[in-house]
């Protein structure tokens, strides 16, 4: 059985890879917005821009 020219298993590949990649796409998205975050906020010492 082909779909667009491809078996499928493949289909069933691509399937697992995107249903696999979104969840980790979106966890590492908000780990490197948070980690953004704490460099912009941890930039400066206690006092303000004291170093």
């Amino acid at each position: 059985m082909t779909f667009l020219s491809m078996e499928w298993y493949w289909w069933l590949l691509i399937a697992a890879v995107l249903v696999i990649s979104v969840p980790l796409k979106i966890r590492f998205m908000k780990w490197w917005s948070r980690r953004q975050q704490e460099k912009k906020d941890g930039g400066c010492g206690k006092w303000g821009e004291e170093e």
